[in-house]
């Protein structure tokens, strides 16, 4: 076997990258329990807060928002001012979030604590690309990659349940010092153990650029969070406020491409923008979140728990059978994806993803309706197909892919797809629900909403073919 790595021929210890693993570890998991854990926690936060649900969930909605604005620029800044010195930034603004939070004594202060927690947004993008600078062995990289991309689908998936225990022993506030305490040590790993890395230093960054493009996508999120208030109901004022956002999101979009075309040192040039390796790898994102995430985020599981034609199941049994093996395989399955993307190729193993992911759509749609113990089946075979080789390897070309001179670019702008895509999916298909309720067939209505999320899948995986192999990246005969 022949190995073609990148440009870069610098070898690192194998001691220094088992401690950068550890520091980058530790950053992913801070982050994605900041992310995670308060989901079983929603009902304890209103009660303590004295707030409504929808006001709560709103919290949430605009803790990830805020993860995906900064997700587009920070990656960016991080390769001008340096990579180690931003991660350790956005951790100690997830423990001040998190200190915010944790006091906060009514609402607003929890949505200005959860907000400042969303700069830590990039952690894995940012995390992956320290990885590739540190790491040219295709191999080595892709295990690594995949290990670290896995904690993005959840913790082994007992970060729920820690969150339930905590929320329900402690109150929603210990959960907050649970992340103030992780947040705390990540930083401290990452300070000790992580090396710098500034491939653009002396460049200057361009926050007009920035300010268009956080501008175009915040408001296009936005829209779709109010849009999803259709589906309970029509309402002309969510109508038109959706509209405006809309037409904003277009009218800053088109003013970030004339600022970027115009710009001495742009944030990204046009003709990457233009390229197959930039746009291809970001629309299979937005479709493959948009067909997938909401099913088993959603779906799925309100489903198990409904009464006929669902199982009748519980909360915790159903995260138990449907939740917990679902992210548990991805987190098994995550590094051993990564370690064939480099043999078999990225774009290989990310349409076998699909595949694999159509098929269990399929079964979930056709079979597991009717039976638990197939439905189970179905989300077992989603776990190893989609959060444990589909994410894989759409985070991993995100970086792979990403141009030489502006390495940060495409993880940034791919992990505002991951958000998009998913706000899309909680849109559209809860949508196809309420529409097709009116058949009077429940599992009927289901059966539809599974369908439509299989058909847009496959257009992910038509994408998909449009994706350029990452030859650098990979291994050949």
């Amino acid at each position: 076997m022949t190995t073609f790595t990148t440009a870069k021929t610098t070898t690192t210890n194998s001691g220094n990258v088992a401690a950068l693993m550890v520091a980058l570890l530790a950053a992913c998991v801070a982050f994605q329990l900041n992310a995670s854990m308060l989901s079983p926690a929603l009902v304890t936060m209103g009660e303590e807060l004295k707030a409504d649900q929808a006001v709560i969930g709103l919290s949430q909605t605009w803790f990830f928002t805020a993860a995906a604005l900064f997700s587009l620029f920070l990656p960016r800044l991080s390769d001008i001012v340096g990579r180690k010195k931003i991660l350790i930034g956005m951790m100690a603004l997830m423990a001040i979030g998190s200190v915010i939070a944790a006091l906060a004594p009514d609402v607003s202060w929890l949505f200005v604590g959860r907000i400042i927690q969303g700069v830590s947004g990039p952690t894995v993008p940012l995390c992956l690309i320290m990885l590739r600078s540190a790491v040219t062995n295709p191999r080595k990289y892709g295990t690594l990659m995949g290990l670290i991309t896995a904690v993005n689908g959840g913790v082994a998936g007992v970060d729920s349940f820690v969150g339930g225990y905590f929320a329900e022993n402690f109150g929603f506030r210990s959960i907050f010092w649970l992340m103030v305490g992780l947040a705390l040590v990540a930083t401290v790993l990452i300070v000790v153990l992580a090396g710098e890395s500034r491939p653009a230093a002396g460049t200057s960054m361009d926050w007009l650029g920035v300010f268009f493009i956080v501008v175009a996508v915040g408001a296009l999120l936005t829209a779709l969070n109010e849009a999803t208030k259709l589906v309970g109901g029509f309402s002309v004022e969510v109508l038109v406020l959706s509209t405006i956002l809309l037409v904003v999101a277009g009218a800053a979009f088109f003013a970030f491409w004339t600022v970027e075309k115009r710009a001495r040192e742009p944030m990204v040039e046009i003709r990457h923008l233009r390229q197959r390796a930039t746009w291809a790898p970001l629309l299979t994102t937005t479709l493959t979140m948009t067909g997938i995430f909401a099913v088993i985020n959603g779906i799925v599981p309100a489903y198990v728990q409904a009464a006929a034609p669902g199982f009748g199941v519980g909360p915790t049994e159903m995260a138990l059978l449907i939740l917990t093996p679902y992210a548990l395989l991805g987190w098994i399955v995550g590094p051993l994806s990564g370690r064939l993307a480099p043999v078999l190729g990225y774009t290989r193993v990310l349409r076998l993803g699909l595949v694999g992911s159509l098929v269990a759509l399929a079964l979930i749609a056709f079979f597991g309706l009717g039976s638990l113990p197939l439905m189970i089946v179905g989300t077992v075979l989603l776990g190893v197909t989609y959060a444990g080789t589909v994410n894989i390897m759409l985070n991993g070309l995100g970086v792979v892919l990403s141009p030489a001179g502006n390495p940060g670019f495409l993880p940034g702008m791919n992990a505002g797809a991951f958000n998009l895509g998913a706000g899309l999916s909680f849109l559209v298909l809860p949508a196809v629900l309420v529409a097709t309720s009116t058949l009077g067939d429940t599992r009927a209505s289901y059966f539809s909403v599974v369908l439509v999320g299989l058909v847009i899948t496959v257009a992910a995986l038509a994408a998909s073919l449009l994706i350029p192999q990452p030859v650098e990246a990979e291994v050949t005969e």
